[in-house]
């Protein structure tokens, strides 16, 4: 007895929601379709007005297998806190490290790139720096020349 009272609500629901007419069910899913593109998907916007000693290093010629690391600094001339939420390097070969605190106005900080130097040849490497919740962006750039290591 249970499972026919249970096979019959099953059927009118079913038969319920099947005559929901498409109208309406269009007018359910407008607005999802008009909201704008930047609430569904985060766009990056310039970094905040700090001052930076260089935004690109050349290490020029360096030995192969011998790493590199240049600290990039900057002065926080804004009159609020800065905080870095997040350093992306632009590959395998590039690590970084960065001030994890908040930096107050008139403060320095420092975000570190180090590159490996494995790889013969000419090398261009980029880092990614985020800045607050709104990810703003600024690109840091290393570059330079990997000499082979001379076969005794």
């Amino acid at each position: 007895m249970k499972k026919v009272i249970l096979l019959c609500a099953v059927a009118l629901t079913t038969i319920a929601f099947a005559q929901v007419p498409k109208k309406d069910a269009a007018l359910t899913a407008a607005p999802a379709a008009s909201k704008p593109a930047q609430q569904t998907q985060q766009t990056l916007k310039p970094a905040p007005d700090v001052k930076w000693s260089d935004t690109t290093h050349d290490f020029g010629d360096i030995s192969q297998g011998s790493p590199v690391t240049h600290r990039f600094t900057f002065t926080n001339s804004t009159k609020d806190m800065v905080i870095i939420t997040n350093v992306k390097p632009s590959c395998g070969c590039t690590a970084a490290n960065f001030t994890k605190t908040p930096i107050k106005p008139g403060e320095t900080a420092f975000v570190e790139a180090k590159y490996d130097a494995n790889a013969v040849g000419q090398f261009t490497k980029t880092v990614n720096v985020q800045f607050g919740e709104d990810m703003q962006q600024k690109t840091l750039t290393i570059r330079g020349k990997v000499e082979a290591k001379a076969v005794n």
